[in-house]
C-alpha cells in the first residue's frame, strides 16, 4: 500500500447471490479516487483501496439507488493470534473440533470467510477418536477371529485360538492416531484461514462468543458443533456399582470374562457381538427389542443369529437395580411378567444412547432454546432462537451419524454467511455393523400405511441370492416396500453380510422416485450381493426360486 492510498472497509447489504459481487465492485470502482474494490459475498464485506483524500461517505453514496447499501466499518488487522490464542476479527466462529466443526469451518473458508475454531479436548471429536473408527476396526478384528472357526467351507481347517488383546488394542489405537493426524491435524494445517484456539467457548447475552476465561472471540456468527456424549439411565445402584460406556469399553486393559450390555441400539449390538467373538460371555438386556427403530423382521432375525453365536438376548426388560459384588456386578431385572431375575457379570456396558454436549456454554443466557434432552433446538436452516447462533451435528439431537453431522454443519456455515439452505433428512440411509449387517432407508411397511399409502412388500431370503450361496452365508434377507399406486420404491430393509454396501441403490431409488420396473430393468452384475436388490424387486410379482441364473 503506497503512502497516498488507504483501505476503507465496508459492510454490504442486499447481495442475494454471488453475481451481485461484480455489480457492487464495478459501482465502487467507478467512484473517482478508487484504485480497486474487492467484495466478498459470503462475508458481506468490501475492501476498497482509495486515494487518501477520498472519504467513506462517497462510497456509501455511490450505492444509493442500487439494490445494495453500505456502511463503513473498522476492521482490526487480523495479524497473528496472541500467545494465549486470542483471535482478531472473524466472520465465523465454530465451537467444536469434530467432524461437524471441521465441515463448517472448511465450507466457510471455501466461501471466503475468516474462521476461528474453538475446541476443548482432543481434536477430531467422537468419530475418529472413540466412535466409528476404533469400534469398526475392533468389529473387523473380532469378525476375522470368528470366521476362522465358523466359515462354511468344507476342506478349509477351522480353529479357534485366543486373541492377543494388547496387540488388537494397539492396532486400533495406531489407526485412530493415523486418521486423526491425516484427517484433522494435517487438514487444519492446510487451511491458514482457520485459526484454532484450545479452550471452552461460552456465549454471552447477545450470543457473542468468549472463552471460559473471559477472552472475547470477535466473530459475526457462531456455529455450535460440540457433539454428544454417552448417557446412562437412572437405575438404582448403577453409578455406585460402576459401569463402562462405549469409550471406556474400548480402552480396557484386558478383556472381561463376562459382559452385560444395557441397551440394544446400534452401539450396543455392535459391541456385544464384537466382544462375544473375542471370547467374552455376553448378555444383551433390551428394553423393547433389538434395534427398535428398524423393521421388526430385522430385529427378530438378528436376535436369532446373535443367539446362535451364544449371546444371550433378553427383550422387554425392566431394570430394577444394580449392585457391586466381590467378583463384579449383579443386575436385577424383570422381563415381561416374570419376577426379578439376577444377572452376574464382570463388567456392564451402558449403551442406552447419547446426549448433546450443551452444559456450561451459556446457551440459556444467550436465549438459545434447549430441548427436553439438552439438545439445541434449530429450524430447517440450522438457526437457533438467537439470530447470531447456528448449531449442527449431534448437539441438535437429530440422527447421530457422522455423515449427517458433517452435511448439516456445511449447510449451517453457508446459512450463517448469508445463505438459506434447508437440511433434508427425508432419505437417510443407516447402517448397523453387526454380522449379518443391517441397513435401511425410507419407510417400513407400517410407516407407509401411516403415511396413507397402500404398500406393496417383497421379502427375498438371501438363500435366493447366488453370491450368498457361493459365500456359504445365506443369513438375512432383502425387503423392499413400494407404493401400490405409483409402484415407486419407498423403503428398503436389508439384513446381509454386507448390507451397508447394498443400501445406496435403494437410497437413490427412494430419493429419485424410481419404480419397481426401474430396478428390474437395470442390469446388475451376476454374483454380487447387489443383485439381491434386483431379485427382491422381481419378487414383487415372481417366484425367483423358479428362475434360472440371471433370468428375469
Amino acid at each position: 500500500m503506497s503512502s497516498d492510498t488507504r483501505q476503507i472497509d465496508l459492510s454490504i447489504e442486499g447481495m442475494t447471490c454471488a453475481s451481485c459481487v461484480a455489480h457492487v465492485e464495478s459501482t465502487l470502482a467507478a467512484v473517482e479516487g478508487v484504485t480497486s474494490a474487492a467484495v466478498q459475498y459470503a462475508a458481506g464485506t468490501a475492501a476498497v483501496m482509495v486515494e487518501t483524500t477520498l472519504e467513506a461517505e462517497a462510497l456509501v453514496e455511490a450505492l444509493d439507488g442500487t439494490p445494495y447499501s453500505a456502511r463503513a466499518v473498522e476492521v482490526p488487522d487480523l495479524g497473528a493470534p496472541s500467545a494465549n490464542g486470542a483471535p482478531g476479527t472473524y466472520d465465523l466462529a465454530v465451537v467444536g473440533g469434530g467432524s461437524a466443526g471441521f465441515a463448517a469451518a472448511i465450507k466457510a473458508v471455501e466461501l471466503g470467510a475468516r474462521v476461528v475454531m474453538v475446541n476443548e479436548g482432543t481434536i477430531g471429536g467422537t468419530c475418529v477418536n472413540v466412535g466409528c473408527v476404533p469400534s469398526k476396526t475392533l468389529i473387523r478384528a473380532a469378525e476375522a477371529r470368528h470366521a476362522r472357526s465358523h466359515h462354511g467351507f468344507d476342506g478349509v481347517a477351522r480353529s479357534e485360538e485366543p486373541v492377543d488383546w494388547d496387540r488388537i488394542r494397539a492396532g486400533k489405537d495406531d489407526l485412530v492416531t493415523a486418521l486423526r493426524t491425516a484427517k484433522y491435524e494435517d487438514v487444519l494445517g492446510a487451511y491458514p484461514e482457520i485459526t484454532l484456539i484450545e479452550g471452552r467457548g461460552v456465549l454471552d447475552e447477545e450470543g457473542r462468543l468468549h472463552l471460559s476465561d473471559g477472552t472475547p472471540v470477535h466473530a459475526e456468527r457462531v456455529i455450535v458443533a460440540t457433539g454428544s456424549s454417552p448417557w446412562a439411565p437412572a437405575v438404582a445402584g448403577l453409578a455406585e456399582a460402576g459401569y463402562l460406556d462405549s469409550t471406556a469399553l474400548l480402552e480396557l486393559d484386558e478383556l472381561p470374562g463376562s459382559l452385560a450390555v444395557l441397551g440394544a441400539g446400534s452401539v450396543g449390538v455392535e459391541l456385544a457381538q464384537a466382544y462375544a467373538r473375542l471370547g467374552v460371555r455376553v448378555t444383551i438386556l433390551a428394553r423393547s427389542r433389538l434395534l427398535s427403530n428398524e423393521d421388526p423382521d430385522i430385529s427378530a432375525e438378528l436376535a436369532h443369529h446373535l443367539r446362535d453365536e451364544g449371546i444371550d438376548v433378553v427383550t422387554g426388560v425392566i431394570l430394577e437395580s444394580v449392585e457391586r459384588t466381590e467378583t463384579g456386578r449383579r443386575i436385577h431385572y424383570r422381563a415381561g411378567d416374570t419376577d426379578a431375575v439376577p444377572l452376574d457379570a464382570d463388567e456392564i456396558l451402558v449403551a442406552s444412547g447419547r446426549r448433546p454436549n450443551t452444559d456450561g456454554m451459556g446457551l440459556e443466557t444467550a436465549g438459545v432454546e434447549i430441548g427436553s434432552s439438552g439438545e439445541i433446538v434449530v429450524d430447517s436452516e440450522l438457526r437457533t432462537s438467537n439470530p447470531r447462533v447456528f448449531a449442527a451435528g449431534d448437539v441438535t439431537g437429530g440422527p447421530m451419524h457422522v455423515y449427517v453431522a458433517a452435511h448439516a454443519a456445511s449447510l449451517a456455515a453457508e446459512n450463517a454467511l448469508g445463505g438459506a439452505k434447508t437440511l433434508d433428512l427425508s432419505v437417510l440411509p443407516q447402517v448397523t455393523f453387526t454380522s449379518p449387517a443391517v441397513a435401511s432407508v425410507g419407510l417400513t411397511e407400517q410407516e407407509a400405511r401411516e403415511a396413507g399409502m397402500e404398500p406393496l412388500v417383497s421379502k427375498l431370503p438371501l438363500e435366493h441370492v447366488p453370491r450368498a450361496l457361493a459365500a456359504r452365508d445365506t443369513r438375512g434377507f432383502v425387503k423392499l416396500v413400494a407404493d401400490a399406486a405409483t409402484r415407486r420404491i419407498v423403503g428398503a430393509h436389508i439384513l446381509a453380510a454386507e448390507a451397508g454396501e447394498m443400501i445406496m441403490e435403494p437410497a437413490l431409488a427412494v430419493r429419485f422416485g424410481l419404480t419397481i420396473e426401474d430396478l428390474t430393468s437395470t442390469l446388475h452384475p451376476y454374483l454380487t450381493l447387489s443383485e439381491g436388490i434386483k431379485l427382491a424387486a422381481l419378487t414383487f410379482e415372481k417366484d425367483v426360486a423358479m428362475l434360472s441364473c440371471c433370468a428375469v
